[in-house]
């Protein structure tokens, strides 16, 4: 009965072990820790780390990535990443992960992203006796001289169990016999070396094979076990056995020792003589393979050297098993073993491992932002395994210790800028404290991101553009251009032209291409109706959120001879240009006829009147001015001279392309009684339409003037500070000199204007149609007079 409640509460506390993980927090090491029985079924639930460690779903799904970070090709455990739980996802086999190692601790980093966090998982796999101990063999056969006297030893090789800790080995027994008994011995951490000793001499005649059973069993309840039987061939004739003359024999050896360096000499003597006392050395029957081929021992001196690369790393004791037998015709051995201590050579360079990584940053990112995780080892041992860490460059960054021994971040330690630069390559060295220390390193290539940390800027500010009425309404007429040091979207740039607050309405006849800033008008612009207009041009970028900056743009319009000259006067009641003039007969040389008036829309030299005779009746009688259209008489009348004559006078602008008007004057020579009546009615009526015509000529060249003055100052403001290639683009002359600010006044019927222009070299004269700029002037000067102001 009281078998039975044992049985159930061991069964219990198995089951309690297997479904239940123990949380085990370590404040100084800040690492989660669980333990788990070896053998429990795949989906069992080891812990529920994201609780452990404080966070919630919400906190996981945001940020998305909860992984374990491993190489494993068929993982032990696997992790939710939507709740944080760790699961099993194969079979737990403790003796195939640890083998025979006490503490079985597997170590899991596992990794939070956004932003980068490493936590640090320590599963410890609890042994079950799940494992027989097995001897190397079914049989075990001795041979055994009758001459041996009691107290011999014969060592029987150990059974071996995978269980480790109390599941392991723990007693042997012999079947029940009278010549023999089992002895037990202590030889390293859990493993017991069983020896037949011989307690009653042997009787060949007696009984030449005897056999025996030797059962090895652990320490599992229930227990596990496994047998071997010996059986023992009784010989005859030697009687003496080879003894060591030390009771230990021990070395100690470097790691690395070249091949025939002598580790120790192992001496054994025999009391008998002849061949049964000569020694043969040579390892022991049990010596494993792969320890032959690092030591070798000479069976006539016993010396034993090395063969083979002894690694500290792999091993840092030898125990070989010595055996000494005479030459007799049934040899007689003894059996010794010979320990070997490595010492440790600094001869493993450190070695880094990038755990986790981010290959690009954004440039803001604050400092101390995680970069990458790295973890570093070195297989030596003491200084030669102490591991220091550095960056080689003098770069942004810098390496952190982590909690965890030989773990490392990467972190930011100052501030990015990408667009001063936006690739950096971190050599990372490891470099230990042993003599002569060794060292390796890894690169990383960091990027770092961009971010919309710039506005668009314009190439010039402000951009002031000219261009020529009557401007074709297809192709753009001119273009703005911005650029952003930002990269992809933040750096991709669209136009727009807002509209103004004030009501300008500038906006509405103008249309730009927001790609490429191309500015295109949706109408033909007048000189004569707008000479300047000014808007702005708003460059935005494609971050988020996005920049933007602005630009003021200044248009001139220039001039083209578009407009034909209007005759003024004479004009008859019909509108035709034609007019008659009656003068007396008596009139002298120099009389003046009439005025022809006319006006011209365009300015400059577009608007620059000249006045010729197309067409006259006689030419010796009447003369015309050619600046401002008056008609006077070149002699006095004869009687034989006609009594009405016709002149027809053309008026041509100056422009490349002049344009014309034609004007008829009737002009009729009567007697003087009669031209004095006319005259006192003309000069009435002439002074009627000349006040009207002038009072509207006042007002709308006034308003002309005015807006044009301002215009025209500005352009002369801009112009004289522009540099020599900038102006040439607009004002093209084969006589340009490189200096601005040249300026000729003069006049055209009774409108007074001055022409700014390039200066021109001593002698040239001004073409008509060149690209300079007219600007109307009030009349402040005698008819006719030109003057130059250089």
């Amino acid at each position: 009965m009281e078998q039975r409640r044992y049985e159930r509460r061991r069964a219990r506390g198995y089951l309690v072990g297997c479904v239940v993980a123990v949380l085990l927090w370590s404040v100084a090491s800040a690492q989660i820790r669980y333990s788990i029985s070896e053998e429990v079924n795949e989906g069992t639930v080891v812990g529920n780390i994201a609780k452990d460690l404080g966070l919630d779903k919400s906190t996981l799904r945001d940020r998305k990535a909860y992984r374990i970070v491993g190489s494993s090709t068929e993982p032990l455990f696997r992790l939710n990443k939507d709740d944080g739980i760790l699961y099993v996802s194969r079979k737990v086999d403790r003796e195939e992960i640890c083998e025979r190692s006490k503490a079985c601790i597997i170590n899991l980093k596992t990794v939070l992203e956004n932003p980068l966090e490493i936590h640090y998982v320590a599963i410890e796999v609890l042994d079950v006796n799940d494992h027989s101990p097995v001897f190397p063999e079914k049989e075990k056969r001795l041979e055994i001289f009758e001459s041996t006297l009691p107290g011999a030893r014969f060592q029987i090789q150990p059974a071996r169990d995978p269980d480790g800790g109390q599941f392991t080995v723990q007693q042997y027994t012999l079947s029940h016999n009278d010549h023999f008994r089992l002895e037990v011995k202590e030889r390293g951490e859990d493993r017991k070396m069983p020896f037949l000793i011989l307690k009653k001499q042997l009787d060949r005649e007696a009984l030449r094979e005897h056999k025996l059973l030797l059962t090895a069993i652990d320490g599992g309840r229930p227990a596990r076990s496994g047998t071997i039987e010996i059986v023992i061939e009784v010989l005859d004739v030697n009687d003496n056995s080879p003894v060591f003359t030390k009771d230990v024999y021990s070395a100690v050896l470097n790691e690395n020792a070249t091949p025939g360096t002598l580790v120790i000499q192992v001496n054994a003597t025999d009391l008998d003589e002849g061949a049964n006392s000569e020694i043969v050395y040579s390892f022991g029957e049990e010596v494993d393979i792969n320890l032959q081929k690092l030591f070798n021992i000479d069976p006539t001196t016993g010396d034993i050297k090395v063969t083979g690369l002894i690694d500290f790393e792999e091993n840092e004791i030898y125990e070989i098993d010595i055996q000494a037998s005479d030459r007799g015709t049934i040899p007689f051995s003894a059996d010794k073993t010979v320990i070997i201590k490595v010492i440790d050579l600094n001869d493993n360079p450190p070695e880094i491992e990038i755990t986790s990584f981010s290959k690009s940053v954004p440039e803001n990112s604050k400092i101390g932002t995680t970069v990458a995780l790295i973890s570093v080892n070195d297989l030596d041992s003491g200084p030669n395994g102490q591991v220091s860490l550095v960056i080689r460059e003098d770069v942004p960054f810098a390496i952190s210790p982590s909690l965890q021994d030989n773990m490392y971040t990467i972190v930011t330690k100052s501030r990015l800028n990408r667009e001063e630069k936006y690739f950096y390559e971190l050599t990372i060295v490891a470099k230990d404290t042993g003599e002569p220390s060794l060292s390796s390193q890894k690169t990383l290539s960091v990027v770092v991101s961009d971010v919309n940390d710039n506005r668009p800027q314009f190439s010039l500010s402000p951009y002031t553009f000219y261009i020529t009425e009557n401007n074709d309404i297809v192709a753009p007429v001119f273009s703005v251009m911005a650029s952003d040091l930002d990269e992809s979207d933040n750096a991709h740039i669209s136009y727009h032209i807002p509209r103004d607050r004030s009501g300008d309405n500038v906006g509405l006849f103008l249309n730009i291409n927001t790609e490429n800033g191309d500015i295109l008008a949706l109408k033909s612009f007048d000189f004569e109706t707008l000479k300047t207009f000014q808007f702005r041009v708003v460059a935005t970028d494609s971050g988020t959120p996005s920049l933007s900056s602005n630009v003021t743009v200044n248009v001139f319009i220039l001039d083209q001879n578009d407009n034909a000259p209007v005759i003024l006067y004479p004009v008859s009641s019909n509108g035709s240009a034609e007019g008659v003039e009656e003068i007396p007969r008596n009139v002298n040389a120099g009389h003046l006829v009439t005025k022809v008036r006319a006006y011209d829309a365009d300015i400059g030299y577009n608007g620059w009147l000249l006045f010729s005779l197309q067409e006259v009746t006689d030419h010796s009688l009447f003369g015309l001015d050619r600046y401002t259209g008056r008609i006077r008489t070149l002699r006095s009348f004869t009687e034989t001279d006609e009594a009405e004559h016709k002149l027809v006078i053309l008026v041509k602008d100056n422009g490349n392309v002049s344009l014309s008007a034609t004007a008829t004057v009737i002009v009729k020579v009567v007697e003087p009684k009669e031209a004095f009546a006319a005259a006192d009615v003309k000069s009435a009526t002439n002074d009627e339409e000349d006040n009207n015509v002038t009072f509207y000529l006042m007002i709308t060249l006034g308003s002309v003037s005015t807006l044009f003055l301002i215009s025209i100052i500005v352009l002369i403001a801009m112009q004289c500070s522009k540099s020599t290639d900038y102006t040439s683009k607009y004002l093209q002359e084969t006589n340009y000199d490189g200096t601005l600010c040249h300026s000729i006044q003069y006049r055209s019927g009774d409108k007074r204007y001055m022409l700014v222009g390039p200066r021109m070299s001593v002698g040239s004269t001004i073409v008509p149609g060149s690209h300079a700029n007219t600007l109307m002037l009030p009349d402040r000067r005698t008819p006719g007079e030109v003057r130059h102001v250089w």
